[in-house]
């Protein structure tokens, strides 16, 4: 009943959504469903659903705030696979050793023995559906040498792709601190694998492989289940919570959605397919003429049945609960492309926000640490601390672009938080 009423509204919603406004329609709020859901406040959460053949964003929300990627790392290092066997590098019938550095990653693995192989086929295969991590540490070192050293080649081709805010510094996605992405980002490089290696590509859409006499199953659930959906991957971590990069096909149109944070497996996947519903039945309307873009602020998941109990893990990523990160929300996505550079602004507007915080006095702390410790990038700027609801946020202001951007780099490489903020 709450889903049929949840799908009712949001075609509401999208026939109130006219001449490419994103504001949620004043329906939302006669729906407890919604009126829970608009005011949720999820410092994990962020999505964005793009057309696959444009670029276009049909929708965003928190989508260049910083987030642990979790297992939907593999996408990236299987798109490195996928260029070692493109080029002639690799061949699917190689051997790949496994290491005792790769046996000893956490669950979920393999589990095949230190000193045992296995062929290229079959760690792709463990990749896509098990989201093995001993395959993806086993093959970072055959195409890298080191599991660090192809953690760079990684971070080095996400930037060549236009993944700005994405650094990686291990192939699986078990917890890092310093493992960071975004939505915008995770789309780019999902866009990406299709784009560039089509004939690859077909592997996330595996529900099932069997390895060694057993038979595994896919994690992503919505293969098989959603009509068109043919990829990508899961992710989950306690500190991340549920990720989802996933596509699907309808009408010869392909859309990528990624949902990250979600509070559970089921409202993840549940959010994604609204997600890709809507976007479909936009795409749709627009081919008859209608002005319409996916409504925001209408997707947020919320934790409707009380506390949630979230298993150890979904995929064997790991647990990071004692990993502390603020996670801030970006200023609303603007609509265009996941391809279009930043618009360029006065030259002194630009902010950097430095953390998010449950007192004001512990924003003002980190104002103060900040400026002790990072003098050369925030001399001459100022730093206040701004409510945002029940938070309040460390915010320095007056930066030009590139000295915004350098203060952020220098805070990150210390392995603290930090957003760029450009002009509204």
């Amino acid at each position: 009943m709450i889903q049929h009423a949840r799908r009712l509204f949001l075609a509401l919603g999208l026939a109130a959504t006219t001449a490419f406004s994103a504001a949620a329609t004043p329906a939302a709020a006669q729906i407890p469903y919604f009126q829970n859901l608009l005011s949720a406040s999820q410092t994990k959460y962020a999505a964005i659903v793009v057309d696959a053949k444009s670029g276009e964003i049909l929708y965003a929300k928190h989508a260049d705030s910083p987030r642990y990627p979790a297992s939907i790392t593999k996408i990236m290092t299987l798109y490195l696979t996928f260029e070692a066997l493109a080029s002639g590098k690799l061949h699917p019938d190689d051997k790949v050793l496994v290491s005792p550095h790769s046996a000893a990653q956490a669950p979920t693995k393999l589990g095949v023995r230190a000193g045992d192989s296995v062929t290229v086929t079959e760690a792709m295969d463990g990749m896509a559906t098990k989201s093995a991590n001993d395959m993806a540490v086993a093959m970072a070192e055959k195409l890298g040498g080191t599991e660090s050293r192809f953690a760079a080649l990684m971070t080095l081709r996400a930037q060549e792709l236009g993944m700005q805010n994405t650094h990686f510094v291990n192939a699986s996605g078990l917890p890092d601190s310093r493992q960071l992405t975004t939505a915008r980002d995770i789309a780019i490089l999902s866009r990406a694998v299709m784009r560039d290696y089509p004939q690859y590509y077909k592997l996330f859409s595996l529900q099932e492989f069997t390895f060694r006499g057993q038979v595994m199953a896919n994690h992503n659930h919505l293969l098989g289940r959603m009509q068109g959906v043919d990829g990508l991957k899961t992710g989950f971590t306690n500190a991340s919570g549920f990720n989802l990069a996933v596509s699907a096909v309808r009408d010869n149109r392909r859309l990528i959605a990624v949902v990250m944070g979600g509070p559970t497996t089921a409202q993840r996947d549940q959010n994604a397919e609204d997600l890709l519903l809507t976007g479909f039945d936009v795409m749709r309307r627009r081919s008859l003429g209608e002005k319409i873009v996916v409504a925001q602020n209408m997707f947020e998941p919320t934790e409707l049945n009380g506390p949630v109990v979230r298993p150890p893990s979904e995929q064997g990523d790991g647990d990071q609960t004692s990993l502390k990160i603020e996670l801030a929300s970006a200023p609303a996505a603007k609509a265009g492309k996941i391809e279009v550079a930043p618009a360029r602004h006065s030259k002194a507007k630009w902010a950097v926000q430095v953390g998010e915080f449950r007192s004001k006095a512990d924003a003002h702390h980190q104002i103060a640490l900040v400026e002790k410790k990072f003098s050369d990038h925030f001399d001459g700027v100022r730093g206040a601390a701004e409510k945002a609801g029940r938070k309040y946020k460390a915010v320095f202001t007056g930066f030009a672009e590139a000295d915004a951007k350098g203060a952020c780099h220098a805070l990150k490489a210390k392995r603290l938080a930090c957003m760029v903020i450009e002009p509204a």
